[in-house]
């Protein structure tokens, strides 16, 4: 899937500079900032407390997502001068598959946070911009809604590997039948990390029925949660009776899929929630597991949260086909290491599997230095979702456009025609 001479991406650098200052000559200035940390004010200015606050979800005092921009800044970028720049090829293969550029949009989960069209407007402006997806596993709306809204333009989809092996199966089965060219299995969640944001505001969107829209959807889910509950390891008071309790449980049946005669009186939304907090994590799951997802599916596998380089070469000898190298944006372990400072081990490590990037990528020129680090593709999570936030599908086709035009021109002033001339040559300690 793909097509390498998108009419978007071509010289995109210098047309949404030249959209952009013709526009503001006549006063109009964009609507979706540029710069990130304000584009990310904006953001928070349009989002509810509680939603900035777990987009932003970072772990403990926030070292981590500290460390993962502080990794950007240890390297600089070197620039030859005098090269044939007038055009710059930024398409990359991957399993197969020529992709217009090597962004793709990462797994985020609860979109519904930021946009009521949620994972249905990314779902649209990626397919615009010939950018893949990766479909979260805990989406706001269905994979199969999103993958009717992109036609033919790719996407992948991202598992958790909860404690229902039947619905796991299921998930992958459904991935593969709604056209997902690839398994993302997200390693680094078995459990929810200390993110105090989201525990000072006593606030899970996942008790309200948010982001369970791919469970909700599934025919195997929907059989379960008519069972008895799984007993958990981890046992909780009942909260007080509370009218806050009370728009709890209204928001549960707001988020169940139905009219709302059918649901009102149904314990159905409330057994929906119970069921997902029971199996959503499986802190129990190990290398030995993998052998089963391999003959699950016959797309390729890459396992995401990888930071070690042992680690990738365990995935090679577990006939993974890529990894990507990631720490969850710093949302799970506080003081854990920059993901850009774990690259390029892993990418040497990994041999001929595909090291695909992501954690603290804001710019085009956070992209440049990740592929020259050894990333074959680069993940991009809280820009597209502040873009979101802020104008639906127009503003994450915005950020998208953005950050491709701007790693266009740094590839061009930089002196590179193409992605394959992005190596550790180009750059050096800062």
């Amino acid at each position: 899937m793909g097509d390498p001479t998108h009419p978007n991406l071509q010289d995109i650098g210098r047309q949404r500079q030249k959209e952009i200052y013709l526009r503001g000559a006549a006063g109009i200035t964009p609507r979706i900032p540029t710069d990130p940390a304000h584009l990310e004010a904006a953001a928070n200015a349009a989002l509810t407390p509680e939603a900035a606050a777990y987009i932003d979800g970072r772990a403990g005092a926030g070292s981590t997502a500290c460390a993962n921009r502080a990794a950007f800044d240890k390297w600089a970028i070197v620039p030859r001068v005098l090269n044939d720049v007038s055009r710059r090829e930024m398409s990359v293969s991957l399993f197969g598959s020529t992709l217009p550029s090597p962004l793709l949009l990462a797994p985020v989960g609860v979109l519904d946070l930021a946009h009521r069209d949620a994972d249905l407007a990314v779902a649209r402006a990626a397919a615009s911009v010939g950018v893949p997806m990766i479909f979260s596993n805990q989406a706001s709306t269905p994979m199969e809604k999103c993958a009717a809204a992109m036609g033919s333009s790719p996407r992948w989809f991202q598992l958790y590997w909860s404690r229902d092996e039947a619905l796991v199966e299921s998930f992958v089965r459904r991935a593969e039948a709604c056209g997902c060219s690839a398994i993302v299995l997200t390693l680094d969640t078995t459990m929810l990390g200390w993110r105090t944001g989201d525990l000072d505001g006593g606030y899970l969107p996942f008790l309200r029925g948010m982001g369970i829209a791919q469970y909700t959807s599934d025919p195997v889910f929907r059989a379960a949660i008519r069972e008895p509950q799984p007993a958990t390891q981890v046992a909780a008071p009942r909260p007080p009776f509370t009218p806050s309790l009370l728009a709890t449980a209204l928001a549960q049946k707001s988020n169940w899929p139905g009219p709302w005669p059918s649901k009102l009186f149904s314990s159905e939304p409330r057994r929906a929630v119970e069921r997902f907090m029971a199996t959503y994590s499986r802190p129990d799951l190990q290398w030995s597991d993998l052998p089963r997802l391999r003959a699950m599916t016959k797309l390729p596998i890459l396992l995401k949260g990888v930071l070690h380089p042992d680690d990738a070469r365990r995935a090679v000898d577990a006939g993974m086909d890529g990894v990507i190298v990631s720490n969850h944006g710093g949302r799970q372990i506080d003081g854990e290491i920059g993901a850009l400072d774990a690259l390029p081990a892993v990418a040497k490590a990994a041999g001929s599997l595909a090291v695909l990037f992501d954690s603290g990528v804001r710019t085009g020129a956070d992209i440049f230095k990740a592929l020259a680090l050894g990333a074959r593709a680069v993940c991009i999570g809280r820009p597209y979702v502040h873009g979101l936030a802020i104008a639906g599908e127009d503003g994450v086709a915005d950020v998208i456009r953005n950050l491709l035009a701007e790693l266009d021109l740094t590839m061009g002033l930089a002196g590179c025609r193409s992605v394959a001339e992005l190596t550790r040559e180009r750059l050096q300690p800062a």
